[in-house]
């Protein structure tokens, strides 16, 4: 909670009040998501009802860096790095739902839900469908144009599948989650950079 608080601080310092609320819109999303098919996630020992610090600094802190960057790059890098969180976080949620056990993309086979570097069709799809939130928020917070919220959403599903790459490596015991999840937000803040002119 200190290490939420204090990237919260640094967000609305530096950014202002639309960086702050977009990061709240992404915390929001996430409950919303994390508790969404609550008794399956259970049932398969998936459900994660509590987040630690290291979860915080891998979402939190190139957001906090970026925003205090903005005068030098702009929104963009931020609004797409919070894209790309969101789209992992969707994918992970709600991929894990899918009836069919998702696709690894080490050997291609069939791999067990939860698994890091895995791939499924809903989770995919939800993937993008967060993105996309993100990016209606920006169109009411920066005031963004529709087909910039729109290069957002791609932004944000490309950190997803990013992210899902460098899963593969994670199961073979090279980085951890939140090592992934930063190159993650770090992909989509790359994107954002060089393809959201704001």
């Amino acid at each position: 909670m200190l290490l939420a608080a204090i990237f919260g601080l640094l967000l609305y310092f530096f950014g202002g009040l639309a960086y702050l609320a977009l990061m709240l819109v992404f915390f929001i999303l996430a409950v919303i998501v994390t508790r969404y098919g609550y008794d399956v996630k259970r049932d398969l020992g998936l459900y994660e009802h509590e987040r630690g610090w290291e979860n915080v600094l891998s979402n939190g802190f190139l957001p906090a860096i970026l925003a205090i960057l903005s005068p030098f790059t702009g929104p963009g890098p931020f609004i797409a790095s919070m894209a790309a969180v969101t789209a992992d976080k969707f994918a992970s949620e709600i991929g894990v739902l899918e009836q069919n056990p998702p696709i690894s993309l080490l050997d291609l086979k069939p791999a067990k839900p939860g698994t890091s570097g895995a791939v499924s069709s809903i989770g995919t799809i939800a993937s993008l469908g967060g993105a996309a939130l993100i990016g209606v928020g920006a169109i009411y917070l920066f005031h963004i144009s529709p087909s910039a919220a729109l290069v957002v959403a791609i932004a944000g599903l490309a950190g997803s599948i990013i992210d899902s790459l460098f899963g593969v490596l994670e199961e073979r015991g090279i980085g951890t989650k939140g090592t992934t999840n930063f190159i993650c937000s770090l992909a989509g803040a790359i994107i954002g950079y060089y393809w959201i002119k704001i």
